[in-house]
């Protein structure tokens, strides 16, 4: 076993400097030297084997089951290395990927059930969980840093207001928010633009706390969340957004989903979609995030989803692509998480706590290191509807940054 885990490993890893302990005593080294250096330990032949056999499902597991261990550096020092190699995927884990890629409609298919399922599976946790690593406003998607200098919460306020300027919201328009999370978004716009916002979720937890919210802030009659499909919202609406919510979706149902968004939206709408995206085409969920962390998501590549709008009768007036705002966020949040992370042992125990520092550490690499960004795509049904230039953009921020200085800091609801 040894000797295969040399072979292999030492093909796979030719930048960066890491040390392999293994079960029996052996060590040795791979990559060219370069940066600091990593050490880590198998603990069991099993966590080996299973490494050589299925190394994107497995070492997450091993990780987490605590059969292997990083000894000098942390887990994101590991996976910098490992992710930041030639080839992203081991030569050896390519048939792997092909089977993946050849079933991955499978995998993304999610009707209704299923989707309120997989919805479940990951935000009806524990809302104290979210509470040891969002911003005050739990906005649980990437940040827009402005300055170097910006923090969490001044990275998730700006984001609020690049989303709100895109849409160009008029008082009393009728908005809704596709994914409405922890209802940030939708009572911020109800809040600075005067907008009647309708926020759907598949989450019962997410759903609970957007309402309570909505109440302690005076928005209710402005803002009103449910839980529901977007696939049987009514309509019409004057503006649509959907923040790190279509990544859920399935590449199958994207001629659903834009289809839907057309017959919703005024003939005068706006829609701005905001989602992670590939820079390098269509892929597959990695298995150890569709196991643990997101059933059935992925991840789109641009090529995926243009189509999908096209065929729709959407006209796309602009696209920007946010290229490290991802990174930046999710170092944030394994900061925050690593800082309080007993509270979480405590709320789990040991096994979760380690699944989600891996989480958010390949999460962060992903963007870092790799082929992920975020796109936010801006459409409307005809022409004339937005300025021909981006310059109001600038101007409508502006406005609502004037806005946000005219209002009270917000209250927390209780266990925040």
């Amino acid at each position: 076993m040894d000797r295969l885990l040399r072979y292999f490993l030492q093909q796979f890893i030719r930048r960066g400097a890491m040390t392999f302990a293994t079960a029996s005593g052996a060590k040795f080294s791979c990559g060219d030297g370069t940066g600091e250096p990593v050490a880590v330990r198998f603990l069991t032949t099993d966590a080996e084997r299973r490494v050589l056999l299925n190394p994107e499902l497995a070492l997450g597991e091993v990780y987490m089951e605590g059969t292997f261990v990083v000894e000098h550096g942390s887990i994101v020092d590991a996976l910098a290395i490992l992710m930041d190699q030639p080839e992203i995927l081991p030569r050896w884990a390519r048939l792997q990927w092909w089977l993946r890629y050849l079933a991955r409609h499978i995998g993304q298919f999610n009707p209704r059930s299923r989707a309120k399922d997989n919805v479940a599976h990951h935000y009806d946790l524990d809302g104290r969980l979210y509470s040891l690593f969002l911003d005050s406003d739990r906005q649980y998607s990437c940040g827009y840093f402005e300055t170097p200098e910006a923090t969490l919460d001044d990275a998730q306020l700006a984001k609020k207001r690049h989303v709100a300027a895109k849409l160009l919201i008029r008082r009393g328009d009728k908005v809704l928010d596709i994914g409405s999370g922890w209802g940030g978004l939708g009572l911020y716009l109800a809040e600075m633009t005067g907008a009647n916002v309708t926020g759907i979720t598949l989450s019962t937890e997410q759903l609970q706390a957007s309402n309570a919210r909505a109440a302690e802030k005076n928005l209710t009659r402005s803002a009103k969340f449910f839980l529901e499909d977007y696939r049987d919202i009514s309509g019409p609406f004057d503006r649509i957004v959907s923040v790190g919510m279509f990544e859920h979706v399935g590449v199958d149902f994207y001629d659903t989903y834009f289809k839907r968004c057309a017959e919703l939206l005024t003939d005068d709408g706006v829609m701005l979609l905001h989602s992670i995206g590939r820079s390098d085409g269509p892929d597959v969920t990695n298995p150890w995030i569709a196991k643990y962390i997101f059933p059935g998501g992925y991840i789109p590549a641009l090529s995926e989803v243009m189509p999908a709008i096209e065929r729709a009768g959407l006209l796309v007036c602009d696209i920007e692509i946010l290229r490290l705002h991802y990174a930046e966020t999710l170092k944030a949040w394994r900061e925050r998480f690593m800082a309080r992370r007993e509270e979480a042992v405590r709320l789990y125990d040991e096994r979760f706590a380690r699944m989600w520092e891996f989480y958010l550490a390949c999460s962060e690499l992903s963007f870092r290191k790799q082929n992920l960004m975020n796109f936010q795509i801006q459409f409307t049904k005809r022409q004339g509807v937005v300025p021909m230039t981006r310059d109001y953009v600038v101007r409508e921020e502006a406005k609502l940054r004037g806005a946000e200085r005219g209002k009270p800091p917000r209250l927390q609801i209780a266990g925040e």
